[in-house]
């Protein structure tokens, strides 16, 4: 005689311990995916910062999320413009969606770069030398191809936010998206819920549409503006650092600039660092070198860049 089940039984507590047995899998099932890892990395296309001392312990990953973070004035917008102009150089479509910064003022910023000099210096301030910069302009104008600018400046929400991003990975097909920055999507420091739900969605933008999303955000007022932030440092919700897959914090050192004004170039600090970008996190790292590198940077005053040591020449775009 058959066995007859009784149609009063919960099924569903059997569904869901099939499900979860179901994910449960053998390690050896993945060696083969780690060999076949292990043999294509080096293969890999990379893309890298623009300062090639880091290259053996960074490089931009699709379908990641990276927050530069820093205080007023230490010179995040102008780090991730260099950034940008890298990217484009290697090829890489970028979209710059500022709302802390006018789209003339992020041109005039990146072009700069670009020439290598100064504009407002008196050897160009005349008919001859206006043809000189109208010439070079030109050039960016035509180098820039792969760039794009959102052209809103002041407080957003997300939900146009997310549009854009979202726009621009589908339609545009950019691999880079600039957000600048955090505080300006979520207004309020305290909108713990806004801020990771706007983070979350970011991130689900970058994975699904394999482009990396870059994030900038604000510190906490320190104590000491001579102290390099660390992640624990964001304003805001702790899991923002949570959240995404690296997270750099850009420093401007003032103790320098505030030695070299008081005592010259040959003050005591006059060889140091102008900035340093330190990583406080890197998810995804696979290498020999350090995962989570300080990247110690000079400025170069007349065009703007920032060069990885300090005799180094400026960047050539071209």
């Amino acid at each position: 005689m058959a066995n007859f089940i009784e149609d009063n039984i919960d099924f569903s507590q059997y569904l869901k311990e099939t499900e979860n047995v179901t994910n449960v899998k053998s390690a050896s099932m993945y060696i083969p995916h780690i060999k076949e890892r292990m043999r294509n990395i080096g293969k890999e296309r990379k893309v890298w910062t623009p300062w090639q001392k880091a290259n053996d312990s960074f490089y931009f990953r699709p379908g990641e999320v990276t927050v530069w973070a820093g205080m007023n004035g230490h010179g995040k917008s102008q780090v991730t413009a260099q950034i940008a102009m890298s990217l484009m150089k290697q090829g890489e479509k970028v979209c710059m969606a500022s709302f802390e910064m006018k789209p003339i003022e992020t041109i005039r910023l990146m072009s700069r770069m670009y020439i290598g000099t100064n504009p407002f210096t008196e050897e160009y301030q005349n008919d001859e030398g206006f043809e000189v910069l109208d010439a070079l302009f030109d050039k960016f104008g035509a180098w820039s191809k792969n760039l794009w600018i959102y052209d809103q400046t002041g407080t957003t929400n997300p939900e146009t936010v997310i549009g854009v991003a979202r726009y621009c990975a589908k339609e545009l097909k950019v691999n880079h998206l600039f957000i600048d920055s955090l505080m300006k999507v979520v207004g309020s420091e305290e909108d713990m819920t806004g801020q990771k739900m706007l983070v979350s969605e970011l991130f689900s933008i970058a994975k699904d549409y394999q482009i990396h999303i870059h994030l900038i955000h604000h510190v906490r007022k320190p104590q000491n503006e001579h102290v390099i932030p660390d992640k624990y440092d964001l304003k805001g919700s702790g899991s923002i650092s949570d959240q995404v897959d690296n997270v750099f914090t850009v420093f401007r050192n003032k103790a320098k600039e505030d030695d070299i004004r008081n005592n010259g170039k040959f003050g005591n600090k006059s060889a140091e660092f102008d900035a340093v970008l330190k990583c406080c996190k890197q998810r995804h790292y696979e290498g020999s070198g350090d995962g989570e590198p300080s990247i110690a940077l000079w400025l170069h005053k007349d065009s703007g860049q920032f060069l990885g040591n300090p005799n180094d020449p400026v960047f050539d775009y071209e």
